[in-house]
């Protein structure tokens, strides 16, 4: 699965084509499908991103639910419901669909989050308060990273 690093800010045209950071387009060049996938926080005011695999792993641990129960159709439907694949171009672009650019308030600019696994896409002002508020929440609760069992 791709490692996610950094924050990078891009800016996005009137088509809504935005330049995917290099270094995500590195991490993603093994994976099947050259693209991404995106779909609308549930969390906060931005996109959520992946990659293939990590979504092929998603539906996975979505087997855990009863089929048919509330759970997971509720899940499945924001999840995979409202998701988009998105290939990236020949400039490695991709273009963000109307209803997640309102959906994350973008307007000219974009900021790509890595996170790891995942990433995110916020508006930049919205992700300098996110970043602020995140960092005050590590802080205040002393987060830190948890060990592996049996590792250190």
């Amino acid at each position: 699965m791709a490692l996610f690093l950094s924050t990078y800010t891009n800016k996005i045209d009137k088509k809504g084509r935005v330049s995917v950071p290099a270094p995500f387009r590195a991490a993603l060049a093994e994976q099947l499908h050259q693209g991404i996938i995106l779909f609308s926080s549930n969390q906060h005011e931005c996109l959520e991103g992946f990659d293939w695999a990590k979504m092929d792993e998603i539906g996975s641990r979505m087997d855990h639910f009863d089929l048919f129960s509330e759970d997971q159709d509720d899940l499945a439907t924001t999840i995979f419901g409202e998701s988009v694949q998105l290939l990236f171009d020949s400039e490695g672009r991709v273009t963000l669909p109307p209803h997640l650019v309102r959906a994350a308030n973008i307007e000219s600019q974009v900021t790509f989050v890595g996170l790891g696994r995942k990433f995110q896409i916020w508006s930049p002002e919205m992700f300098e308060r996110r970043k602020s508020q995140a960092r005050g929440a590590v802080q205040d609760r002393n987060l830190t990273v948890p060990n592996i069992k049996g590792g250190s």
